[in-house]
Parts: structure tokens; sequence; C-alpha cells
């Protein structure tokens, strides 16, 4: 190999290593990578680059905004409602993420899939207290099983097609990898719900919690006509709320105490909650509930522009000693008074009755402005606003939707590509009033974005330095004449550089090594092209090597090596299932 080939080599070799022994950022690990190849000359700069440009990359961009506005919208509510309740055990809940990820990643593209299931599986572990670490892997695992079963389900299966049609060979039909996808699939699933109980983990992200957090004291109305009406609190999903219960229920004028899971709601409904801030800003988002208070309905901003900030009273502040509607708090501040919290004291008086004392900690609902205008005034200690606590526009739910499943029909029929067609999601999304800028734009994980992008161009270096074809014609050779023992290479190739270069970059680079071996034995070349197929998208063993498992790294808090240990048994189980049937449905 020549001198580019070595130091590629060792440059990945030192990336693996940092990303398997250390908790750094995995993006700067592999950002560092690509620089060191940018600087030694491996990669000139167009190349090293290139990366960012990417269709996959930009397409995941695209995605994060249509996320996004389902969160926005309570739409991820809408789809998950009746399917995301409360489990009955752990193996329950990775049933009920597992299942619907297998079924629904053949049609719809398996990356799309995680983003717009992730978000509501990570609310739905904290609702229930489920160890999230431990839903997350199979969400990503199911989703890439499932992309095995149609010519659409993973971005892998249509570029390999591409190369067959490049090559002046038949293409493949949408359901022509159906055949080995599905006992792939069902291997897969069942491996999942049996080992990864023990084969996980449990990593719950590390949280800031305080030893004594505040609790607020916070009422909310069940609107009428509301899906919450004629619910028992507990199918309601507010019996699970984390660190939140209702203490009371005011009903027509009666006060209903101690009440339980199993008591109905109606509407007009005065619920009285007690909880930490966390879930006071879930509790904002569960559609058919409203702040008790009316002086949220008169401030003149759209709810879906405000947020929610705490302020700490001061001993300065001019309405101290007065109740917050003889002050006109809403008037002086522009702000409305949703939850009060005074050192974890219950503060038996409707809000506009309470007595304001300096201490007082404010949750308010009011513009982002809020913040800069108040942080250095003398009327209160302290201003923070609460990230991802804009009251969700439930109207646009179902335009949020409508837009989401236009996204797939056009995919799924070829209209489009899934860049375009997200694309074009996106900017309608913004058209209709479902996400706005600011969302979008926090929406975006620029983190992951930046490790799929070094990652491809480290995959870049591998190929365009001879590293990679070197190491596949090398054991190559090892197979002699046997065609079966071929194919068996390649597939474990392509596997290995999966893991190490990503999945389109392995199926790019592997296509004529095993076009040339199919020619050389004079055999039919389409089991090597089915099994390039499965092996570059079946991904398990390491975080870079496919996106949705870079998707779930973060917010699973998973270390490197928690993907090999389950990983690299569910790919064996796969790659053996395919080895071993791909000749028979597929003869040489």
């Amino acid at each position: 190999m020549i001198l580019e080939a070595w130091i590629t080599l060792l440059v990945l070799t030192g990336v693996l290593i940092l990303l398997i022994s250390t908790r750094r950022n995995p993006e700067m690990i592999l950002l560092g990578g690509l620089i060191i190849l940018l600087v030694t000359g491996v990669l000139p700069a167009s190349k090293a680059l290139a990366g960012f440009a990417n269709e996959g990359m930009i397409t995941v961009g695209a995605l994060f905004i249509l996320s996004a506005a389902l969160r926005e919208t309570g739409g991820i509510q809408l789809l998950t409602r009746r399917l995301l309740t409360k489990p009955g055990s752990l193996l329950t809940a990775q049933m009920r993420v597992v299942f619907p990820s297998v079924l629904l990643s053949g049609f719809l593209n398996n990356t799309p899939l995680v983003a717009i299931l992730l978000p509501a599986v990570k609310d739905w572990a904290k609702k229930y207290h489920l160890p999230i670490s431990k839903l997350l892997i199979p969400l990503s695992y199911s989703a890439i099983l499932g992309g095995l079963c149609t010519l659409i389900g993973t971005s892998t299966n249509l570029i390999v097609n591409g190369l067959l049609i490049e090559s002046k060979i038949p293409s493949l039909g949408f359901f022509e990898i159906t055949r080995i996808g599905i006992p792939c699939a069902i291997a897969g699933t069942l491996f999942i719900l049996m080992a990864a109980r023990w084969m996980i983990p449990d990593r719950q992200p590390v949280m800031n919690q305080l030893d004594n957090p505040r609790e607020y004291t916070i009422e909310m109305i069940v609107e009428p006509g509301s899906p919450l009406v004629d619910q028992t609190l507990e199918n309601a999903g507010l019996r699970n709320l984390p660190e939140m219960y209702v203490m009371e229920i005011e009903r027509d004028g009666q006060i209903i105490p101690a009440v339980s899971s199993q008591h109905t709601l109606r509407a007009d409904d005065r619920l009285v909650f007690v909880g930490v801030v966390e879930s006071v800003v879930d509790l904002q988002k569960i559609r058919g509930l409203k702040p008790a208070t009316d002086q949220v309905f008169k401030l003149d901003a759209p709810r879906s522009d405000r947020c929610l900030i705490e302020a700490v009273v001061s001993n300065t502040n001019p309405l101290t000693g007065k109740t917050i509607r003889e002050g006109r708090f809403r008037t002086k501040y522009d702000a409305a008074i949703i939850a009060v919290a005074r050192n974890g004291m219950r503060i038996k008086r409707k809000i506009g009755d309470i007595v304001l004392e300096p201490g007082d900690t404010l949750m308010l609902e009011t513009l982002p402005e809020f913040e800069e205008k108040q942080r250095n005034s003398r009327d209160f200690y302290l201003v923070s606003r609460l990230e991802d606590s804009n009251p969700p526009r439930h109207d646009r739910a179902w335009t949020a939707l409508a837009i989401l499943i236009g996204m797939i029909v056009s995919v799924t029929a070829g209209w489009f590509s899934m860049l375009q067609a997200s694309l074009l999601a996106g900017g309608l999304l913004f058209l209709t009033g479902c996400c706005s800028a600011e969302a979008a734009r926090k929406a975006v994980d620029t983190r992951l974005l930046l490790a799929i992008a070094s990652a491809l161009g480290i995959g870049k270096a591998l190929e365009t330095s001879g590293a990679a074809l070197a190491f596949a014609d090398f054991f190559l050779k090892l197979a002699g004449n046997s065609p079966w023992l071929s194919l068996l290479i390649v597939y474990f190739i392509t596997m290995i550089f999966t893991e190490l270069i990503t999945n389109n970059a392995a199926a790019v680079l592997m296509f004529p090594v095993a076009q040339a071996s199919a020619q050389t034995l004079d055999v039919n070349f389409m089991p090597f092209v089915i099994a390039i197929m499965v092996a570059a998208s079946a991904s398990f063993s390491s975080p870079i090597g496919y996106q949705t498992n870079l998707m779930v790294y973060g917010p699973g808090g998973y270390h490197f090596s928690d993907f090999a240990r389950m990983g690299a048994p569910l790919g064996i189980l796969v790659g053996i299932i395919t080895v071993t049937l791909v000749p028979f449905l597929w003869p040489f």
C-alpha cells in the first residue's frame, strides 16, 4: 500500500480507539481525524469537505425540522397516543417500540422514521420512568431491519439499485429484497426482544437535578370537547407525569381531594397539580388542557410565539405585598403568571389572589423578549427561560401529519428523492405555520450532522487512498474458486466497512469488487448484489456506521462499546441467515 493508505489506516485506528476508550464528544474525535487527513494531504479539501454537502446528511437535517413541527403541533401525540400507553413491563415497552418500527420502516425510509419516533419515545420513557437506553438501540436496530425488506427502506438499497442501472444490469423490483429481508427482520427482532434486557446497560442520560427541586402548584382546566373528557386520569396520561401529581379536582364549586387514578374527567374540571418545573412544561403540551388563569388569553401575542420563563421576585419589586390581581402583573410586565413556588409550601389560593413575597419563584407565560428586558431589572433576582416550553399549536397537528404523509407517498411513488421530499416538506411546514424558524434552528442537531459529515470524509479517504480496496482484494484471494466462500467474504468485508466508513460508502466501494469476483468465477452476480445490500444496511456494531445509530447515540447516553456488545452478535446472526439463504433464493 502507498503512504496515504497507511496514514489513513493509522488515523482510523486512532479514531476508533478514542471512540471506544473515552467519553469525549464523538463528533470532535471524527472531525479531528478528518482534519489530520486533510493536513497530511491524504484528502484534498474538496473531498474532505464533500461530506458536508452529502445528500444523506442534508436529508437528516431536513428531517429534524419535520420532527420539530410534529412536536410543536402535538402531531407526535396524535401518532402515538394509543400505541405508547402505560406498559406492563420493560419487554412490553420494547415490543411497542420494535414492532411498529420494523413494519413502518419498509415503507417509510428508516432515517425519517427514527427522527419522528425518537422524541415520542424519549417523552414516553420519561413519563413512565422507563430506562431510555433499553429502548433507543432497539428503535434504531428494528428500523434498520425493517428497511431491509423493500427497495426504499434504506438509502443503501436505492444506491445499489442505481449502480445496477449504471452497469446496464436490470434494476431490482420494489419487493425483490423482501425474500431475504423478512427472514432477517423476524430473526433480528426476536433476538432484540430476548437480548436487549441483558445486553444493553442502563445508561440513563445524565440530568441535572436538585436534591430539593422547586415544586410548583398549577391549575389547569379540561377544555370542553377535548379528548380528555370522559377519560380516567390514568388513561388520559395525567397519573404518571414524572414528579407531578393531581392533588385535587374542583368541579362545580366542589373540591374532590385524594383523587384516584380511575377518576373520570369532565369538561371544565379544574385540576390542581403539584410538581417540578420539567413536568409543568410537559403539562402545557397536553392536548385538551389549558391554564386556569384567564390572564394567559389576554396577552396580545399568539400562544405559539410565547415560552415559559422562571423569575424570582426581589425584595425591591413594587408588587410585593400585593395580590397578583391588585398589582396588575400582566399589564405591568406583559406576562401571565401560571404557577408559583414558595419554599415547597402549598399556596391554597387561586393565582390572582396570591400575595407576592420576596423569594417567590414565578412561572410566567410570555414572549422570549421578557428575559432580555428583565435580566438586569431590580424587580427580579433571577430570570431564566425554560427550553422547549412553547405551547403546542394543536390546531396545526393534522396539517403537519398531512405533510408527513405527503412526503412518504411522494418518495414511495418515486415522484421525488428523499432529499427533495424532505426539503419540500420542511418548506411547507414553515409556510403553514407548523414550525417556527427558532424551533427549526434548535431542532437541528449540529453535533450529529458534524459526526456524519466527518465520518463520510474518513470513508472517502479509505476509498481514494486504496486502503479499502487492498484490504478487500487480500481477503477475496483467500476464497479461491468457491462462489459460496467468495459470497461469505464479500458479505463480511462489506459489514466491516459499513461499521467503519458508513453504509453507503461501503456499498459503493464493494460493488465493483464483487462484480469482478462474479465475472472471474463466471457466476450470477445477483447473489453478491443482495449480499452487499444487506451487509451495508445491517450496521449494528458501531454508532458511526449508520445514521439511525448516531441519532440515538447521544439521547440514550450510550458508550461506543454498547453498540458492539449488542450489535456484533446481531450482525453475525443476520449475516449467517443471508449467506445461507441467498444462494438458494438467487442461485449462482
